[in-house]
């Protein structure tokens, strides 16, 4: 990181989420600015920006926002270096479960493709057949 801080215009951009979505992040605590400009502006970082795009990720795939607070806390807590070799172990395990669910879901959304791809040929099959000539 480099120290930067961005407003809330520029964090949309870069992450494509709406400020409203970002504010809503604030709100239920998922993702709070690293500080406040003097006139009361958010100002992030690329650790806030990071923070947002794990979020965003994790949308799609159904967690909940309590699973999201929990990988969130995951994620801080094995990048903290006050985190002791234990705590780190059991971190990791559940970080590994965590993992697995998306795995999980990213192949049931696969299998969701394919039937929607496979419905797309059969109606694009019909749409064959029933073309007027010439």
């Amino acid at each position: 990181m480099d120290g930067r801080h961005m407003q809330i215009g520029e964090v949309a951009d870069r992450t494509g989420l709406s400020l409203r979505t970002i504010r809503h992040y604030e709100e239920v605590g998922l993702a709070l600015p690293a500080a406040r400009s003097q006139g009361g502006f958010r100002l992030y970082t690329d650790d806030d920006v990071t923070r947002l795009l794990v979020i965003k990720r994790m949308k799609p795939l159904d967690f909940t926002l309590e699973e999201i607070r929990d990988l969130l806390e995951i994620l801080d807590h094995l990048q903290s270096p006050d985190t002791g070799d234990a705590v780190r172990t059991d971190l990791a395990k559940r970080l590994t479960a965590y993992r697995s669910l998306v795995e999980e879901r990213c192949e049931k959304i696969r299998a969701r493709l394919a039937h929607a791809e496979q419905f797309s040929a059969e109606l694009s099959a019909e749409l064959r057949k029933h073309r007027p000539a010439g």
